[in-house]
């Protein structure tokens, strides 16, 4: 394969969205509702935190009968981030997903946020991947090498 880090975030965009740690739950919720996500980052004083998923608020809001309007984010956000930087390959988030559990992955680099990868983009990167060496594949049975 071989793609990096850097290029799905070129093909995709480096946006990102936080929250403050001080924010509620229902905050956070209603922020990732609007966005289509299913985490954000969690930022305090341009620093990454922590992370809030859908995963936390199930396990440590939700099923422990938590109010959403009432707990804090820092309260159930998962606060060891496995990060990535820009030069690391698809294959290194995969392994780091497969292997954490984890379908989101901050992307660090000089110390500051640079975007996130989700889980769904290492799955498009390796399949455009593979495409490709299908069509290479293909090509080169046919005996046609870029003719």
């Amino acid at each position: 394969m071989g793609a990096t880090v850097r290029q799905i975030l070129q093909a995709k965009g480096s946006f990102i969205w936080s929250i403050s740690p001080h924010a509620t739950v229902y905050e956070a919720l209603q922020l990732m509702a609007d966005k289509d996500i299913g985490a954000v980052v969690v930022v305090e004083d341009e620093k990454l935190v922590g992370i809030f998923s859908e995963r936390d608020y199930a396990r440590r809001g939700i099923l422990k009968g938590r109010s959403s309007k009432e707990t804090k984010v820092s309260e159930v956000m998962t606060q060891d981030v496995f990060f990535v930087r820009l030069d690391q390959t698809i294959e290194e988030c995969m392994v780091l997903m497969t292997n954490k559990h984890i379908r989101h992955l901050p992307v660090i680099e000089t110390g500051k946020l640079a975007g996130m990868v989700t889980v769904g983009d290492v799955v498009k990167a390796v399949i455009a991947d593979q495409e490709v060496m299908i069509k290479s594949l293909e090509n080169y049975i046919r005996g046609d090498y870029g003719r």
